[in-house]
């Protein structure tokens, strides 16, 4: 006999068949380590999912990130884990192990409180770089999936080169890995060499290869035709999905409604400054500048760097933040206002679509390349450190979309280099090439998204199997 709930007697319905009802019903937590960069791709994800008819979609963050963004930010909701009135620690490696405990405490308290609603938790998403994250959703019941803030080929070089099983040669020669280029050592990224520099990151960064052992699911910020060779490799072996790139849609399919902005922005843009001055310039006249929020230069190579840009005699926007102006020589300061506009921070993907744009100074941080990529902008890499010289790598010699500029034997790029490097890029025949490459690019990223595209395709593929 079948017990029927005489409070849902007019209803008909059984404890079982709600019991079904709430099982049906699909609730996604997300969970990114509190950096911007690893954030805003993990927010999009979250949107698109939400756009596909999750019942809900929470995003988990610390407080003085939460309270930053609204408490509804659009399509998803915002879960905030309190902690002391003081700031994260500044410092990477300190910053990463408070956080690890800090969600340690409070994930399963989090996920209790959520699953006693309409819609009981079913999927931990975490950032790949929390491997100790797939463990406690383990514990908790819940499925695990890993998202990579990272490229593919950039995680299949941690996976080839592990701490604990590697016997690629470290000695200086080329190395040679499956479905990869040939890559030297300023291609490779920089903790596989900087062996006591943060050492909690690179731990992390090398134990993202636990993801591969135990998350139900591999996510990657890429898409399929990006990243082919490496794409194909990884699929036999393990439960991969490409689901990028995780750009704001209206820059991209323009499916999600009202999509224009990652939703967490810590430095507040000169947005108005920016696209006024933008306006005044002809068509891919400009060269945009930026090293994102982290890269810090030193003053001889901001030195370089701002005079090199006056040397290009090109119309340039640099992104220089208010810390790192005091490294800013006197004589570029006085010749700034001839061709230059510098800002603090500006509405980078707004900066990237405009028309006035020719080509993008960046440090080629993922984030940044998927998004001049996605909108068709050429480059000139200068990458710094962990994965930017291999994504230096690929934008140079594999989607053959920028130059990348050649480091002296003091590690500085000289302002001379600097300065001929724009100018191939936005004068000379090799920038025809590099232009008509980007736009290609740019083709591919939004098939990707769109509907039917293989990311769209990969999202769907997803949750058929909540």
């Amino acid at each position: 006999a079948l017990y029927i709930d005489s409070s849902n007697f007019k209803s008909g319905k059984s404890i079982v068949q709600k019991m079904e009802e709430k099982s049906n019903k699909s609730h996604i937590l997300v969970l990114p380590i509190p950096v911007q960069g690893h954030i805003n791709p993990m927010v999009q994800f979250s949107k698109r999912l939400a756009s596909k008819g999750v019942n809900k979609v929470t995003l988990v963050t610390i407080y003085s990130i939460s309270k930053n963004m609204p408490k509804e930010s659009g399509l998803i909701n915002i879960e905030s884990i309190p902690h002391d009135d003081e700031s994260p620690p500044q410092n990477i490696d300190p910053m990463l192990e408070w956080f690890h405990l800090l969600v340690s405490k409070n994930l399963t308290k989090i996920v209790e409180k959520l699953s006693d609603s309409e819609y009981p938790v079913k999927v931990l998403v975490f950032d790949s770089m929390a491997t100790w994250a797939i463990d406690l959703a383990h514990q908790l019941g819940l499925k695990g999936a890993a998202f990579f803030t990272q490229s593919c080929s950039l995680s299949a070089i941690y996976y080839h080169m592990d701490l604990e099983t590697t016997r690629v040669s470290l000695d200086g020669s080329d190395v040679s890995l499956p479905s990869l280029p040939l890559l030297a050592k300023e291609d490779l990224p920089s903790l596989i060499y900087d062996t006591d520099l943060y050492p909690t990151l690179r731990g992390l960064i090398f134990s993202q290869n636990i993801n591969f052992k135990k998350a139900d699911w591999l996510f990657f910020n890429t898409f399929n035709a990006l990243e082919k060779e490496v794409v194909d490799w990884i699929r036999p072996r393990y439960p991969i999905k490409t689901i990028g790139p995780t750009i704001p849609s209206m820059y991209l399919d323009k499916r999600l409604k009202d999509d224009k902005e990652y939703g967490l922005s810590l430095f507040k843009p000169n947005s108005e400054t920016c696209m006024k001055w933008l306006d005044s310039k002809e068509i891919d006249s400009v060269v945009y500048v930026s090293f994102g929020s982290l890269a810090s230069l030193d003053e001889q190579q901001m030195e370089e760097l701002a005079l090199g840009l006056i040397m290009s005699k090109c119309y340039f926007l640099w992104v220089v933040r208010a810390t790192e102006e005091n490294k800013l020589p006197e004589e570029f300061m006085s010749k700034l206002s001839e061709k230059g506009l510098m800002v603090n921070w500006c509405p980078q993907l707004d900066v990237l679509a405009h028309r006035a744009i020719g080509c993008f100074f960046t440090h080629s941080g993922w984030n940044s390349t998927l998004e001049a990529l996605s909108l068709g902008v050429p480059m000139v890499t200068m990458p710094q450190w962990s994965d930017q010289p291999t994504n230096a790598k690929f934008i140079s010699d594999v989607w053959q979309t920028g130059v990348r500029v050649k480091v002296r034997e003091n590690g500085v790029v000289n302002r001379d280099e600097i300065a001929s490097s724009i100018r191939e890029v936005m004068e000379e025949e090799k920038g025809i090439m590099l232009k008509e490459n980007a736009m290609k690019w740019k083709k591919l990223a939004k098939e990707a998204v769109d509907e039917g595209g293989s990311s769209d395709k990969n999202i769907e593929e997803f949750l058929s199997n909540l």
